[in-house]
């Protein structure tokens, strides 16, 4: 089991990191928080019945410990500039890289529900595995996309003027 557990976190880090970045930032206990994320899964991991795939299962987890972490610690979440290097994404283009950082900026202003709808959907997560997710139904994890695209959308064309 022990080893198991260690493949998929080795295969689906990623998505802890972007969670940890998205929620965490610049917070100077992010690693431990990222250790607390670790510790969660690892004692719900026997309780996995694979009734949704295991990336599925993981952001569960992993958002509901980062949500729990922000009210139980009250962790007051601000707006702060991101550098390029706060995320560990490739570099492909100055502009898509630029583009990029103004979407994540963007990200970071929004509330942790809202975040956490946004990277699964950004992740290309349907909207029924969403809201399995997230606990919400189907038709109302579709309206807080759009709501939550429009409110990108405006945050960043505010951005411009």
């Amino acid at each position: 089991m022990e080893k198991e557990f260690i493949e998929i976190i080795e295969k689906h880090q990623g998505i802890l990191h972007k969670i940890c970045n998205i929620y965490f930032y610049r917070n100077p206990y992010k690693e431990d928080y990222y250790q607390e994320m670790l510790i969660r899964l690892w004692k719900a991991y026997p309780g996995f019945n694979q009734q949704s795939t295991i990336s599925t299962w993981l952001f569960r987890v992993a958002l509901n410990t980062a949500i729990d972490l922000i009210r139980k610690e009250h962790i007051q979440l601000k707006y702060i500039e991101l550098s390029k290097n706060e995320y560990t994404i490739p570099e492909t283009d100055d502009v898509e890289s630029e583009n990029r950082d103004k979407l994540y900026q963007a990200i970071n202003q929004l509330s942790e529900v809202e975040k956490a709808i946004i990277i699964l959907y950004l992740e290309e997560y349907e909207y029924k595995e969403i809201a399995a997710i997230t606990g919400m139904s189907e038709s109302n994890t579709g309206v807080k996309i759009t709501r939550i695209k429009n409110k990108l959308i405006k945050i960043l064309g505010d951005e411009h003027k």
